[in-house]
């Protein structure tokens, strides 16, 4: 039986009308599931980069690296995970403290190395970046002692360490 394991793929596309929906096609009519997707141009205005998150086996990766790069779009790809990276989300989470619980927030949000960035007297918007896992953690301390009242996630983010780049030489 085959290991389903979490893939993080980068993909360099061409900053084309239509691009993005190809690549969310092939996912779909295949049946892969996209955990997230997050796309933004790169320091070149005609490429940008998409990194998506899913699961299947490292077969079913393989193959959907190979049906990504003949679309059209599609300058390069890399499944990050299989290589040496660092990987990030963002995430901006707006609360609404319980009452009695002012001095709560405080030290919940420096040891997750947050930011409050708008204590309104009604709600508090706080931005955190890490690891997945380091998000769900800091959601659920933060919802022992608050109201969540919206939650804004990036979906993972990922560069290779060292040397290696996608994409080098445009």
């Amino acid at each position: 039986m085959a290991n389903i394991m979490r893939h993080i793929i980068s993909i360099l596309l061409q900053n084309e009308a239509g691009a993005l929906a190809r690549v969310a096609a092939l996912f779909s009519t295949r049946g892969y599931n996209i955990e997230s997707l997050n796309v933004a141009p790169t320091e070149h205005a005609e490429i940008s980069r998409l990194t998506l998150v899913t699961s299947g086996s490292d077969e079913v990766i393989d193959q959907i690296n190979k049906q990504l790069l003949k679309l059209v779009d599609v300058v390069n790809t890399a499944d990050m995970t299989m290589d040496d990276h660092i990987e990030r989300e963002i995430l901006l989470i707006k609360v609404r403290l319980n009452p009695g619980a002012e001095s709560e927030l405080t030290p919940i949000v420096e040891s997750a190395g947050g930011r409050v960035l708008d204590d309104s007297p009604e709600t508090y918007t706080v931005e955190l970046t890490g690891l997945s896992d380091h998000m769900d953690d800091f959601i659920a301390r933060l919802g022992s002692c608050s109201e969540i009242l919206a939650v804004v996630r990036s979906g993972a983010m990922a560069i290779a360490r060292g040397h290696n780049v996608l994409g080098a030489g445009f």
